[in-house]
C-alpha cells in the first residue's frame, strides 16, 4: 500500500532483460530484499540492492500494461517505498496496481504552478471524478476537471519540483491508477446500475 507521496526521484541505471536497476540512494538506504517500492506508480519487488541502487524484475505483463517499457537509461522516475505501520497517511490509498496508460495532452503555466491535461482510456474515465483522487506516475493528485476524453490536474510548485511531473511533455505516456474506492463501489452496486 502506498499514498502517492513521492519520497525520491531516482534515475534508471539500466534495463536489461527485464531487470530494472534504479539509482536511488535515499530509498536504497531503507530497503530490504523483498520490499515493495512504487516506481512511477508501479509496485515492484526489490530483488537486489546496494547502498545507492535498487533492482527489480519487470516481467512482460508489467511492461505491457504500464509505461515502464518506455524508460531509457537516465530516465527519471518517482519512487515511494511501501507504507510501514505508523507512517503518516497523506495523499490517498494507492495500490501500485496501474489501471492503464494515458498520455499528456497539454501542459500550461497556471500562476506559480501548471495545469496539465491527460488523455485517458474510456474504461478508466468512468472512475475519475472532479475533485476526486488519481495517481499519475505514482503521484497522488486531485482531479481539477474531467470530460469524456480526459482529465486535468493543477500542479503546485512543490509537486513540480519534488516529482518528475515538472518535466511532462505533450504525448508522453503516463501510468494511471484510479481511486480504488470507485471500483469497489461499482462492484457492489447491482448490475442494472452499471453503465
Amino acid at each position: 500500500m502506498f499514498t502517492g507521496l513521492v519520497r525520491e526521484v531516482g534515475a534508471v541505471a539500466s534495463m536489461v532483460n527485464g531487470r530494472l536497476t534504479i539509482s536511488a540512494p535515499e530509498t536504497a538506504h531503507g530497503v530490504q530484499l523483498g520490499d515493495s517500492v512504487a516506481i512511477d506508480g508501479v509496485c515492484l519487488t526489490v530483488v537486489a540492492f546496494d547502498e545507492s541502487s535498487l533492482s527489480f524484475d519487470a516481467v512482460p505483463e508489467t511492461l505491457s500494461r504500464t509505461a515502464l517499457g518506455t524508460l531509457d537509461q537516465g530516465s527519471r522516475v518517482n519512487l515511494e517505498p511501501a507504507l510501514r505501520a505508523g507512517d503518516p497517511l497523506g495523499g490517498h490509498y494507492v495500490q501500485g496496481h496501474v489501471d492503464g496508460v494515458g498520455s499528456v495532452q497539454s501542459v500550461a503555466p497556471e500562476g506559480d504552478g501548471s495545469r496539465v491535461r491527460f488523455e485517458a482510456p474510456a474504461e478508466l474515465l468512468r472512475y475519475i471524478v472532479e475533485k476526486g483522487s488519481i495517481a499519475v506516475q505514482g503521484t497522488s493528485l486531485t482531479v481539477a476537471a474531467v470530460d469524456e476524453a480526459g482529465f486535468e490536474v493543477a500542479l503546485i510548485p512543490h509537486t513540480l519540483q519534488a516529482t518528475t511531473l515538472g518535466t511532462l511533455e505533450g504525448g508522453q505516456p503516463v501510468n494511471l491508477e484510479t481511486d480504488v474506492l470507485a471500483k469497489y463501489v461499482e462492484k457492489l452496486l447491482p448490475a442494472s446500475l452499471h453503465r
